[in-house]
């Protein structure tokens, strides 16, 4: 078997906080391989952007991490902000959740997305701005040309996007990351823009990791999915088997409590009971624990992930006598 393009081994991310230090990712583990696409679900304070931010060695300061993260076999967390920025955008790019925020809204589009361009390919500007515009005319920008010379506050919400996807792909990196890439997109910009991340990484044969909290759009845009709560992996396998089959209580509450076509409007939508819980408030032992209907005291131990099918794992000590 060839060995996989990222190698994610027992993550961990601790951060200062208020209340003092918080573990934010708690032994995450998982593998992604070229040409593959692996969706990453859960609430709001999950540690799914986190993740992102780990991967790309964007961690604020004060942040201790530990574990690995192998990229084709190179160990990344050793590296210093050089290499860092040597990786950033040339091997590892990432599409931003917000892009009037990830845009710089002083330099018009065209420098921005010549930048990278610039920086690890080492074109001259008129080869950059040149580049830049193919970039855009494959992004799908309507009016590429004219669109080089425009501000991001002169775009709408679906070319922004598309700005920031040329960007990441200007120097063909091995992984995508996009976080909520059409968040406040309306269903057909999102469509739009999903088929043309799915195609993009299908010609380059790159991998793609998409954050997202639909699982509706994970459903139908990736190949596996790892599901994530309290900076933990509780579920990842193939996205058929799992939003099929889910083993763990939390997949399984996501799941319930999702809207149905045709159902009454007197029936209320199933919800998870509590919150997610804030970092320092996490519990010792399953971070789902004090939301699950189904806690014992074994739960009060960090679960270790367990082989539910081939490719299909599950972080709960209970979930064969729950699904029996």
């Amino acid at each position: 078997m060839s060995r996989s393009l990222l190698e994610v081994r027992d993550l961990r991310v601790t951060l200062r906080t208020a209340r003092g230090p918080a573990e934010a990712l708690r032994g995450l583990s998982f593998s992604l391989q070229r040409g593959d696409t692996l969706g990453v679900v859960g609430e709001s304070g999950c540690g799914k952007s986190l993740l992102a931010l780990t991967l790309m060695g964007l961690l604020p300061d004060g942040a201790r991490v530990s574990g690995s993260v192998r990229l084709d076999g190179r160990e990344l967390l050793a590296q210093d902000e050089a290499a860092w920025c040597r990786l950033r955008g040339h091997r590892i790019a990432m599409v931003f959740q917000e892009p009037m925020t990830a845009l710089n809204p002083l330099q018009p589009i065209g420098r921005q997305v010549a930048e990278p361009l610039r920086l690890h390919r080492g074109l001259d500007a008129k080869a950059a701005r040149a580049e830049a515009l193919r970039l855009l005319e494959q992004v799908r920008m309507p009016q590429a040309a004219r669109r080089l010379d425009a501000y991001a506050h002169q775009l709408s919400g679906g070319q922004r996007q598309r700005v920031l996807i040329a960007m990441a792909l200007a120097c063909q990196p091995d992984l995508l990351i996009a976080d909520e890439p059409t968040t406040a997109l309306d269903v057909t910009l999102q469509r739009e823009i999903l088929q043309l991340m799915a195609d993009l990484v299908a010609q380059r044969h790159m991998a793609l990791m998409l954050i997202s909290h639909d699982l509706a759009v994970i459903a139908r845009n990736v190949r596996r999915v790892l599901v994530m709560y309290g900076g933990l992996g509780v579920e990842q396998g193939p996205v058929d088997q799992v939003l099929r089959r889910p083993l763990h209580p939390y997949t399984r509450g996501l799941l319930a409590a999702r809207p149905r076509l045709g159902a009454s409007r007197s029936q209320r939508l199933h919800t998870i009971p509590g919150r997610v819980p804030e970092l320092a408030d996490l519990p010792r032992g399953c971070p789902f624990a004090d939301r699950c209907a189904h806690r014992a005291a074994v739960c009060d131990d960090r679960p270790m992930p367990q082989v539910a099918s081939p490719q299909h794992e599950v972080a709960c000590v209970r979930w064969a006598e729950l699904m029996a």
